[in-house]
């Protein structure tokens, strides 16, 4: 890794950096309502952020202000569903390979409609359109072992929690994800978005 493209942050730090950001943004007090033309034009000469976020199109669920992060500091992939493919897998490696990013977050919210169409999906027959078939069925994986006669709301909360899961053990099992955390270059965590709370709870 080049001392150019070096993060300054280590995966804690920057993990520490999210994790403020949000009690900022939960209690009120965020720190970015503009932007300075000053800082546009640093931006513009390169980008170093220091955590990459794979989260959800939920537009309830923009990821940087949800950790009050400022312009360049956040490299964010959002698909329905924060689901895998090769497009974002792609954008993963650039990340990790370009951007050296330390810090690398898989995050989903309660109240996902993707998950929840899974769920129906699985557990109920309720088959949906062709094309969200193919983006359901990265989801559906991550629903075995789950017991779909466990009341609703407890089924979705859980369903959301394994869809994260799931996704964080097939990043981890990636070349590059052994390689960089073998190598203490890089750390891979799960969260959970709460839409009524804006509170974000990183899985162990």
């Amino acid at each position: 890794m080049s001392a150019k493209n070096r993060s300054i942050y280590t995966h804690e730090e920057a993990l520490d950096r999210l994790k403020a950001g949000n009690a900022r943004f939960v209690s009120g007090r965020a720190r970015f309502p503009t932007v300075q033309k000053e800082v546009l034009a640093e931006l513009a000469k390169g980008q170093h952020p220091y955590a990459t976020i794979l989260g959800c199109s939920d537009s309830r669920v923009p990821p940087e202000l949800v950790f009050d992060a400022g312009f360049g500091e956040l490299f964010i992939i959002r698909v329905a569903g924060n689901v895998l493919g090769a497009p974002i897998l792609g954008t993963l490696q650039y990340a990790g390979a370009h951007l050296n990013t330390p810090l690398f977050v898989v995050m989903g919210h309660d109240g996902c409609g993707a998950v929840e169409a899974a769920v129906d999906w699985k557990f109920h027959g309720a088959a949906p359109k062709s094309r969200i078939q193919v983006l359901l069925e990265d989801i559906l994986p991550s629903l075995e072992g789950l017991d779909g006669a466990r009341p609703r709301e407890l089924l979705l909360r859980a369903a959301v929690e394994a869809n994260v899961r799931h996704t964080v053990e097939r990043l981890l099992d990636t070349p590059e994800g052994k390689a960089r955390a073998a190598a203490g270059e890089m750390k891979l965590v799960g969260a959970v978005y709460d839409l009524e709370s804006g509170r974000v709870k990183f899985l162990d």
